[in-house]
This record gives structure tokens, sequence and C-alpha cells, in this order.
């Protein structure tokens, strides 16, 4: 049924009671029982009040709304978890996709089928149990679609690259409200876009295909060291990581733990740094690897030991309650002595005051994550040695402007030593669409500009990266 004969405005009810009535989910307005549950989201500090939400049950429900929007001559926003937001959908149609859980794995093509409100830990579950394996990132609460779409960092990335790589098919909402196949052999400019470029510009993913890999048991985990090793610990690891094979993934978290009653009792209220990652090989292999740590100092704690890859997240154990959040990331090339001095004293709180920043972790990056750099949108970057991480968490309402302004220090400081690019899926809000385009090469960014101008040449889509 089409919606966009004519061009009516919010005072036109039977306009609305139409959309009410095509579409299977529901349809809420500011006020209406069940609104403010679904426009909020994971990062208590992402507020939005859209004008109309549309909470789809089907990728039908999806088309409808899209098309209403366009007859409202309203923008676009997209949500399914929360995680990752960009520009609120305030006076907006916001589509929330969070009902379309749907998830098929398939063992014989390696292969699992996942809709757009799908969390990851709906496909690790069932992949685990054929010893199958998602590249999903630190948390498997986050939802699949969101994190691939801006490039998804797991736990296995030296070895398999971004999540985005191991897409082999998107099945899109167009900004017209058509629904269309995007793959290596259909509307191929469409699909090539989306793998890292489309969050939230390029329509509604309404489900992905993505490969699975034959990863069962892991050795992972964290090694604690003291807080006053920081700079020690970080200058070892940058001249230790990029040596080590692909099948590990590692990283090394700066990290003050919170103190709250969830946190355990060791680490609550303390500081610590954390060697942390994953080695998806044979596990002697692994543990004799990691040695390189345990010779050197034995860990104030060690948790490193085999798991199953259905546990993996133990390894950053993310909280899942929601948050108010302020993160930022940086690529580095190479990472020099007065980058690592910078970075300690950036995440050292002043004396008798509270953290500002939470953690900063930095990974290695290398392996598949720089070989598919070449045929990926989101290349700029890529080519880097070590990704930075910064969070920091106002737990006081007062402390969110002096993170805010902390974190944007930090960035100035660390500016001669990095090389200029962002990853979007560790940014959030403005920082999200002001950096859109650090995430590509001119090259790459120019074709995005393209594929978005014949998607959406009027912007509808407009509250996810900044794609102009």
């Amino acid at each position: 049924m089409s919606i966009i004969e004519t061009q009516p405005t919010t005072e036109h009810p039977d306009q609305l009671e139409l959309l009410r009535n095509t579409v299977q989910g529901q349809v809420y307005l500011p006020g209406d029982t069940g609104y403010d549950t679904t426009v909020s989201g994971f990062n208590l500090l992402f507020i939005q009040r859209p004008r109309i939400v549309v909470a789809a049950a089907t990728a039908a429900d999806v088309s409808a709304a899209v098309r209403y929007a366009a007859a409202l001559n309203l923008s676009v926003g997209v949500q399914a978890t929360g995680h990752g937001g960009a520009k609120p959908a305030d006076d907006a149609l916001l589509i929330h996709t969070g009902a379309l859980t749907g998830v098929q794995v398939d063992p014989a093509t390696r292969s699992a089928r996942v809709e757009a409100g799908a969390r990851w830990a709906a496909v690790l579950g069932p992949a685990q149990e054929h010893g199958l394996a998602p590249l999903l990132g630190s948390s498997s609460d986050v939802g699949a679609v969101g994190y691939t779409l801006g490039g998804g960092f797991g736990w296995l990335g030296r070895r398999y690259g971004l999540c985005s790589d191991s897409v082999l098919q998107f099945e899109l909402v167009t900004p017209d409200g058509r629904e269309i196949v995007a793959s290596p052999w259909q509307n191929e400019d469409v699909f090539w876009a989306l793998k890292g470029g489309g969050g939230g510009t390029l329509g509604v993913v309404v489900a992905m295909t993505i490969e699975l890999y034959p990863v069962a048991e892991v050795y992972a985990g964290n090694m604690l060291y003291p807080a006053a090793q920081a700079g020690e610990i970080l200058r070892r690891f940058r001249d230790w990581a990029p040596g080590t094979d692909e099948k590990l993934t590692s990283a090394v978290t700066l990290m003050h733990f919170p103190p709250l009653p969830d946190v355990p009792e060791p680490l609550r209220g303390n500081s610590f740094v954390l060697v942390r990652g994953c080695w998806s090989g044979d596990v002697a292999e692994g543990e004799q690897v990691m040695s390189y740590w345990r010779d050197w100092q034995t860990p104030v704690m060690d948790m490193f030991g085999p798991m199953p890859f259905a546990m993996a997240d133990m390894i950053s154990q993310d909280p899942t309650d929601p948050i108010p959040a302020v993160v930022s990331s940086e690529w580095f090339d190479q990472l020099d002595d007065e980058a690592i001095d910078l970075l300690v004293e950036i995440w050292t709180p002043k004396p008798g005051q509270p953290p500002l920043l939470l953690l900063a972790e930095v990974r290695n990056a290398g392996g598949a994550i720089r070989a598919g750099a070449s045929v990926a949108v989101n290349d700029r970057g890529r080519s880097g040695e070590f990704l930075l991480e910064m969070i920091g968490v106002p737990f006081a309402p007062d402390l969110v402007p002096a993170v805010y302004g902390h974190i944007a220090q930090a960035r100035e400081l660390l500016a001669p030593y990095v090389n200029g690019a962002t990853y979007l899926n560790f940014t959030e809000g403005a920082e999200k669409q002001d950096r859109t385009a650090a995430a590509f090469s001119d090259e790459h960014r120019a074709r995005l500009v393209s594929v978005k101008r014949s998607l959406d040449p009027d912007n509808r889509f407009s509250h996810g990266f900044d794609v102009r």
C-alpha cells in the first residue's frame, strides 16, 4: 500500500492512522506509553526526541515507515540496541528495528543470516554449536548489524579482519522505500559502501548474511599489573605485539575500575594495567606466546586460560546496563615514547579528583585488518599498527562537561603522533558525524558520496554517518 500520494503534515491524523494500520509493529508519538523506552539507548548521554517512532516488526514495516517519512518530509533515524548513536533523531521519524531478531546459522556454508535487531549473543551461541564463530566485538550484547556497518574490530580481527569484511549480502530498504539485495553480484556499489560506510546513512539494513569462521576454543583473558607500570607495559607491548602471530589479537588497557557494587571486590575502586587478548590457535601455543609477560613479571592477577569462544565476553567484560559515556578513538602508525607518556598522563587523574578517563585501550592491529584495507570502504587508518579507544564515564551529571573537555584536550595533545584517521565504531554522538570523512581515503570517500547521492539525494538518512 502506498502512503506517499499526498504531502501531509502531523496535523493530518488520517495519514497517521493509515501508518498504524499498515504496519504490524507499533507506532509511538511523544507521550505515548512505550515512547521513552523505545527511543532510549545504551549511552545515557545520547538523548533524542523523534516526532514519530515506528517499532518495526517486519521489513515491510520498515518500507512503510520510510515512505511515510518521505510523505511528511521528515528525516529518518535508525536504532536497534542503541549503541553508537550519532546525531539524535530529534523531530524526525525513528525506525526501531529491535524486534527484527531472526538468526539462521548454516553450518554447511559457514554463514549466518542476521536480522537488524539481533544481538551478537543470538549469533554466537548457535554458531558455537557447530564450532563456528562470527567476528563479534568485545560484547555479545551489541547489535550485530550496526556494529558491522561501522567496521567491527573484535578479538579475531588480526586473523580474519573486520566484521564488515566478512559480509556476504545485505538486505536493504532504500531511502525511497524499496527492498533490495546488495551483494558482490547485485547492486555491487551499494554492497561495497555498506561494508563499513553504511551506518544509518544509506537506508535501513534489515538483514545481513555473514561468513563464520572455525573457532571453538581459544586461549584468552587478562593479566593485571600495577597502575604505576603503565608506561613500561605500553612500551613492552609496542615492541612485542606487532611481531606476534596473527592468531593473536591483543591490547593493553589502562583501567580505573569504578567503585560500584557489581565490580568484584579486588578490583572495585582500584586502577590496573591489563594485558588482554585472544589467541585463536592451538591452546598450548597460545600459552607459550603469553609467557612473554609471565616470564617478565608475575601479574597481580592472571585470568588468561583456555575457554570456549562462546565466553568471549569474559575478555573485555563490558557493562550490559546503560551508562553515560563519552567515546573517542585514534589510529597510530607507530607508538612513540612521547605518545605513551602522554597517554599515561591523560589517563592518570589529578590528585584529589575523580578519573575523567575511565579507560584507555591500545589494541594491536595489522594482520587481516591491514590486508583488507585496499578494497574496503573504511580503508583509512587500517594501515595503522595500533588503535586507541578512550572512554570517559561521568557518573555524576556535573562531571559531563569535564569529561568531554578532557577527551577533547587528549585528542589535541595526541594530534602530532596519530595518523588522523578514525575508527567509527569507537566514536559516539557529534564526533561520529564530525569525523566520518576521516574513516575513508579521498578516493573511497568520493565513491561513497556518489553511492549516497544516488540512493539518498535529499539526505533523508542524516542521523548516522555524515556522508555528503
